[in-house]
């Protein structure tokens, strides 16, 4: 493949209201978009999703600026990359800093697609359409009328965020008035050993699953929880790697996984991650970052794989961001999300709404100079 440029921009948009865990609130959403250009001006698009603060992962977006700037453009020989899975192996000396290899990445994998005219859901052996919208509600939100916009959008599956020694509350809050509602709680992280019993108490309420109710990297404990629950445990913080979930599922410590691109560093290992699940039975979903559209489009490509059964943290451009940069927005409608078919990720990034949202600009001539 050939790339000629790669430009970064630091952006930040603000949100529709504020989106908040018991890690901390966000009222801004600021993230790097990577733009690979080759010499007949075409563009792949690709978005660093870290935090600002490194509540979720170590990384911020401060350290993937660094990492991308400093380390990644000036060291690895682009010009050798015949196609976008060589990406992993170049940049293998580069420890950790998965989100900012992801961004990296997701830009060569859309402008390849691009090159060869083809969609992106197609080069990786996507089959699906559409794909299934499901929300994710923080703990800011108005649970209830939040709910009811969402299923008279066809959603299905609702995410609630929980804050420890209130589980129960939210969980009922919603259950009172849609007993029959497909919900899920996201504990990222919080609990620990101690907390058994307080888990093993929430299968009375037919969740469709818990995810990451323990800190990342601690298969044991998940372990134990899964063995004495009914309710499925989903492996997020976790899982950053092929290698951790081989792991997991050795261990029997959840019974389906959360894909996010950015967190296992990209999507040749996302595609790793479903071919193995596949061959083992054990069910994935893709999950969300409060993204832009650019890096929801890469998570319609990785959805509509076969072993995407469950609906993710897939929604419309504006479910949380007051403008997108892309054009036409994604719409969810009757509760899915159509799969683009143009090349590439299928999304037009809207420059004048990329300008109005930067903050920060750089750009790197391919092998200009290697150092």
């Amino acid at each position: 493949m050939e790339i000629n440029k790669i430009k970064l921009y630091e952006v930040t948009i603000p949100l529709k209201l504020p989106f908040q865990t018991h890690s901390g609130k966000l009222t801004n959403r600021t993230v790097i978009i990577v733009a690979a250009e080759d010499a007949e001006g075409r563009i792949g698009y690709g978005e660093v999703t870290a935090f600002s603060l490194p509540f979720y992962t170590s990384e911020t977006i401060h350290t993937a600026w660094h990492i991308i700037k400093d380390i990644c453009l000036p060291y690895i020989d682009f010009k050798k990359l015949s196609h976008p899975a060589d990406f992993p192996a170049a940049s293998e000396f580069i420890r950790g800093h998965q989100m900012a290899k992801a961004g990296v990445e997701g830009a060569l994998w859309d402008l390849y697609s691009k090159q060869l005219n083809v969609s992106l859901s197609t080069l990786i052996g996507g089959r699906r359409k559409t794909v299934k919208a499901g929300a994710v509600l923080s703990l800011s939100s108005d649970l209830v009328s939040e709910v009811e916009q969402l299923l008279e959008m066809g959603y299905e599956r609702f995410k609630l965020k929980i804050d420890k020694g209130r589980e129960e509350q939210t969980i009922s809050k919603v259950r009172d008035f849609y007993p029959e509602l497909p919900i899920m709680i996201d504990a990222n992280g919080m609990y620990v050993a101690e907390d058994l019993p307080t888990l093993k108490r929430l299968d009375k309420y037919g969740l469709i699953m818990i995810e990451q109710p323990f800190r990342a990297g601690d298969f044991y404990t998940h372990q134990q929880l899964q063995q004495e629950m009914q309710t499925p445990i989903c492996l997020d913080e976790s899982i950053a790697s092929f290698q951790d979930t081989v792991q997991a599922l050795a261990m029997g410590s959840c019974r389906t996984v959360n894909i996010k691109i950015s967190r296992v560093g990209g999507l040749t290992e996302a595609v790793r991650i479903h071919d193995y699940c596949k061959e083992y039975n054990i069910p994935v979903w893709c999950g969300g970052m409060v993204e832009t559209g650019i890096s929801k489009a890469h998570n319609l490509a990785l959805a509509s794989m076969s072993n995407f059964t469950i609906p993710g943290d897939i929604s419309h451009s504006t479910r949380y961001l007051e403008q997108d940069i892309i054009s036409p927005y994604l719409e969810v409608i009757e509760g899915k999300v159509t799969v683009p078919v143009e090349a590439g990720i299928g999304v037009n990034v809207d420059n004048k709404a990329l300008k109005t949202f930067t903050t920060h600009f750089y750009q790197y001539r391919v092998n200009e100079s290697l150092i």
